[in-house]
Order: structure tokens, then sequence, then C-alpha cells
């Protein structure tokens, strides 16, 4: 009996040290080591420079960036593993000539509650009409925006992204069951795994791209917010049925957006324009971030 108790006690005590173990952060110097200086010096004086935005919503605190000027505002939507900053080549590029919204999502594991905390920064930002831009589960919120807020959306982009469908939560089952139960180190370890081995390569070996997910998986993410996004990347929703201009961006080897979602994507919307990368992965804002701001800014000028 002695030896079962003390078999329980040593369980017990392994799981707690496990599940207390605490996700390590990488110094910023170290962990974009490898991202061209012009680059890394870019993003670290974005950041110095870029005062977040707060407001609380459903008792979760939305952070926020809002830059720029001009007469027409773009929001911006970043996908499962990313921040508001992620897009800040793109804001660098166009803040002379738009006013930019960025929201990081707290975790929220709804589209419809993801929907109020950016209603509510728009609220408090005094902005009625914008475009929409959002990229994964960005471009999955910005079809949901725009099948409940078609009056206030000019133009939208669905980039990287999928139509409402029931493959991912299919193909994702077992994980989404087993996400709650795993300690925050460990989902941190997954979302490095898929950023070495499918992410990284997909993007032409981009240090950026592996750096930003190592990154956000060292810390500057939590489990929660994880969890939330995935339960949100799986939300259904009717899709709409736009009268505004829309702009499909895809990548034709997308590690996470499969080739028959990009077909559904398409299918969904027939009167979208369509623009297609050649080999530039998940994040071409990322690693192609003048290519993707010459294609945001010739779809907003036409």
């Amino acid at each position: 009996m002695i030896y079962i108790l003390t078999f329980f006690i040593l369980l017990v005590l392994i799981l707690l040290i496990a599940y207390s173990y605490p996700v390590r952060r990488i110094p910023f110097q170290h962990i974009y080591a490898k991202v061209p200086e012009e680059t890394r010096k870019s993003l670290h004086t974005f950041r110095k420079s870029r005062e977040l935005q707060g407001v609380d919503v459903d008792g979760k605190t939305w952070n926020y960036i809002s830059v720029g000027r001009g007469d027409d505002t773009v929001v911006l939507l970043h996908g499962m593993g990313g921040a508001g900053d992620i897009w800040w080549q793109v804001i660098e590029a166009l803040k002379d000539q738009f006013r930019m919204i960025c929201p990081t999502y707290p975790p929220v594991e709804t589209l419809d509650g993801l929907r109020r905390g950016i209603s509510e920064i728009l609220e408090r930002e005094q902005v009625s009409v914008f475009h929409a831009v959002g990229s994964s589960l960005g471009g999955y919120l910005c079809q949901y925006l725009v099948s409940r807020h078609p009056d206030r959306i000019k133009k939208a982009v669905f980039a990287n992204t999928f139509p409402p469908n029931e493959i991912i939560a299919q193909k994702t089952q077992k994980m989404g069951k087993i996400l709650p139960f795993l300690p925050e180190w460990a989902v941190m370890l997954y979302l490095r795994q898929s950023a070495t081995t499918s992410i990284y390569p997909a993007s032409g070996n981009s240090e950026l791209v592996l750096a930003y997910m190592m990154e956000q998986s060292h810390g500057m993410m939590t489990k929660k917010q994880f969890i939330a996004r995935y339960r949100c990347v799986i939300d259904s929703f009717e899709p709409p049925e736009p009268e505004m201009p829309i702009l499909i961006i895809e990548a034709d080897n997308d590690p996470l957006v499969e080739e028959g979602l990009r077909k559904m994507l398409k299918a969904t919307y027939p009167s979208a324009a369509i623009k297609t990368l050649h080999k530039a992965g998940h994040f071409p804002y990322l690693n192609r971030p003048e290519e993707y701001t010459r294609i945001l800014l010739d779809f907003f000028r036409s």
C-alpha cells in the first residue's frame, strides 16, 4: 500500500512540475539574430514608437495599434499565431495614405465576441466605415464582419484563408479535445514545430517569419489565446453575399490552407478578384511585404 501511495504522490508531483514549467522568453536580439539588420531594426523601432491603445470589452482587454492619416481607415486582422504588430511593414508603407487600426485578440472564443471587440475599438476611434483586411483566422473573421456589417465595410480582403466549412473541425477534432489538457509549454512546442517544419520552408526560408513565430511561442502568446483562436477558426456561420468589392489573396503553396479550402473560398465568392502569389507561404505580408502592400494599394485605389 505504501508503494502505491508513494507512486501516486510522485505522479502528482511530476504532473504539477510539468504544468507549472514556464514558457521561456528569449530576448528580441537573440530570437531575431538571423533576420536582416534593417528589418530587425524596423520592427524594434516600430514597437518602441507605437504606443498600444487599450479597451475593455466583455471582461477582456483589447490592445490595438492606431496610426496613420487619411480619409479612409484600414482595419488589419491577424491570424492564429500573431498580434497586431505583425502588420508593421504594411502599416509603415501605408500610414501616410490611410488610417490603420490593428487589434490583437485577447482570449475570445467566438467570432461574435471578436466582432464586439472590434466594434468597440472602432467606436472609440470614431470610425464608421472602413476597409477590412484579414489573413488566415483574420480572413475568416473578415468574412464574418462582412456578413454582420455590410454597410460599414467599403472593401474587404480575404487573405490566406478559408470559407465556413466542416473540414478543419473534422481534421483537428482530436487535437481540439486534447489542447485544453496540455501544459502551456507543450502547446507552444506544437506551434514551434509547425513553424519550423511547414511555415518556414513554405515562406522561402524567411528568417523573419520563423523569428516572429518563435517569439509568439516563447511568451508573446498564451495558451488561452491559442485555444480561443482555434475555437474561432471552427466557429461556423452562413457566408455572406457581399455587394462591396472583395479581393482574395492566396499562395499556391500555403501549408496551412490546403488547396481544397482555397478552391472552396473562391467558389463561395465567385465575384471576388483573385491574386495568387507563387511560393509565398502563409505569411506573405511578412516575407513579401512590398508586393503585398502594392496589391492592397491597387485594390483600395481601383
